[in-house]
């Protein structure tokens, strides 16, 4: 596993920490870096670039001349592109750069520049960034003791620290080429194009906590096993609707339509059923009375 040496504000070597392999002991990746860098510096353009079509420069829109007979060549209209102060042809329109890069190779290409960083021995460890006073000349006092500045250049740092020191934020945001950031805040394009990197023991703590491969495996893991609970939970069944009752229907009794009872139909009361008699019974009392 890769280790650094811990300093002090003084410059001095106080201890020697050990980092994760995982954050700080990848290959470099310059494909994945590039890719990074692309999708950062596109999600900063503001896209509001425009230039003005025929359509929108002012001036008449009127003919200017007739269009045979004077000899010169035909026009439609002052604002055409060919013509001075005309509109502008395929200009720019505001548009929206931005991408979404998946936040694995986002943290790869960190985890790369880091990493690369830390061979080339640009990368320093902090034991603390105690500042008393908010002063801008105790901090350039500091690069200078760092070996960061001195009179003819400075050297472009990056320092990754809390946001809650106020006194190194106050003292350090007139100083040209050196940026503070945190954990959470740190982008692949500050790490390239700073030349130094001053990281804090709690910062570096902070960055192998974001940084950490099984932390994305944990990570879609719990994604995963939250959709298949979702899955196998069985969605709650609608109530059924309550069905509107039939109104009740009286049903007119049925009159004999013969008197001499050939045919009669009947409606019981009790059970609402119909009965019909058969005229066999009438038919053969007819032929007895005959006979």
């Amino acid at each position: 596993m890769p280790t650094a040496k811990v300093r002090n504000l003084s410059n001095e070597e106080v201890g020697e920490v050990t980092l994760s392999d995982a954050v700080f002991g990848v290959e470099l990746n310059e494909a994945l870096i590039h890719t990074a860098v692309k999708n950062y510096l596109a999600n900063k353009r503001q896209g509001t670039s425009a230039t003005k079509t025929r359509g929108n420069v002012s001036g008449s829109g009127r003919k200017l001349w007739k269009q045979k007979g004077t000899g010169r060549a035909r026009i439609a209209s002052l604002r055409s592109p060919l013509w001075k102060g005309g509109g502008n042809v395929h200009g720019p329109q505001p548009r929206d750069w931005s991408s979404q890069l998946p936040k694995k190779m986002r943290r790869g290409a960190l985890r790369s520049a880091l990493s690369e960083r830390l061979r080339e021995g640009n990368l320093i460890i902090i034991d603390e960034f105690v500042i008393d006073n908010p002063k801008t000349k105790d901090f350039i006092n500091i690069l200078t003791t760092m070996e960061l500045a001195d009179k003819k250049k400075q050297t472009k740092t990056l320092i990754v620290d809390s946001l809650d020191n106020s006194n190194l934020i106050l003292a350090s945001r007139n100083v040209k080429k050196t940026k503070i950031t945190n954990g959470y805040g740190l982008n692949i394009y500050d790490l390239l194009y700073h030349e130094k990197l001053l990281i804090s023991k709690a910062a570096l703590e902070e960055l192998n906590h974001l940084l950490d491969p099984n932390r994305e495996k944990g990570e879609t893991a719990s994604n995963g096993a939250a959709e298949a609970k979702a899955e196998e939970t069985p969605k709650a069944k609608k109530p059924a609707k309550a069905k509107a009752e039939e109104p009740a229907v009286d049903k007119a009794p049925v009159a004999d339509e013969n008197e001499g009872g050939e045919t009669g139909v009947e409606d019981n009361p009790n059970t609402g059923e119909v009965a019909t008699e058969t005229t066999s019974e009438t038919e053969n009392n007819n032929e007895e009375a005959a006979q």
